[in-house]
């Protein structure tokens, strides 16, 4: 079975995150594939929107736990994946529609930060546990967090890990629509095909101004990742991992 699948339809691209039995954890390989599919479109000027989507139960539950404590272990590298994937979400040129369900937990929430279009179910959950695992936000999310919905739910997100669900998202910004889980994937490409019929240069131009700085948002995520990396090596985040991992098991 394929972690992630890609398919067209018409105009627009849609990239499924396909490790149901591991709620979407993503491995390094996953990361590769995932940007792989989002890198595509610009080979193929018929594609106009991307669509990121997961299983009906589970959007992303963050980064394979297994390769935090791999790199802590290995003195805090993760690799280049990582580091790629937010790279292509941050630079791809066509707009991003996101279909949420269930949990999105770390990147699963932050690379929303990235997307043009959420739509969410009622039954949705974003949650950025970083700091409760010894390590920090990512994705430039300590600057565009703060920017779309506030410094305090920012800090309660991001550093206190309190959980949104979907209602306080949309109220916070950060998802356009909220609906039936049975609907989210027909609403998500609903606005996908919408997106992508609109005069695309003029969507291009529009979408740029609204993102702003590229070179400032890439600075932040690489400032961020440094700290992560730092992060990892530390005793801190390799007890919390620990303390996890014994949580998991019993």
């Amino acid at each position: 079975m394929d972690l992630v699948t890609v398919t067209d339809d018409g105009p627009v691209r849609t990239v499924r995150m396909n490790r149901p039995e591991k709620k979407n954890a993503l491995t390094l390989d996953m990361y590769d594939a995932i940007a792989a599919g989002i890198a595509g479109v610009k080979h193929n000027a018929a594609l106009r929107c991307v669509l990121i989507a997961g299983c009906p139960h589970d959007f992303c539950a963050g980064n394979d736990i297994g390769d935090f404590i791999s790199a802590s272990v290995k003195g805090g590298v993760l690799g280049a994946p990582i580091i790629h994937f937010l790279d292509v979400l941050l630079h791809c040129d066509r707009p991003i529609v996101a279909a949420v369900q269930g949990h999105a937990v770390g990147i699963g929430t932050t690379m929303l930060f990235h997307c043009d279009y959420i739509i969410a179910s009622t039954q949705a959950r974003f949650s950025t546990p970083f700091v409760r695992l010894g390590v920090i936000p990512e994705a430039a999310s300590t600057m565009i967090a703060p920017r779309m919905m506030g410094h305090a739910r920012a800090f309660s997100l991001l550093v206190m890990g309190r959980p949104m669900n979907a209602e306080d998202a949309k109220e916070a910004g950060l998802v356009n629509m909220v609906v039936p889980p049975a609907e989210v994937e027909a609403e998500a490409m609903k606005a996908a095909q919408e997106i992508a019929a609109l005069p695309p240069h003029g969507v291009a131009a529009s979408r740029k101004l609204l993102r702003g700085s590229r070179d400032e948002v890439l600075a932040r995520m690489h400032e961020e990742f440094a700290v992560f990396q730092a992060r990892l090596r530390t005793e801190e985040a390799r007890h919390a991992f620990e303390a996890f991992m014994a949580r998991k098991k019993a």
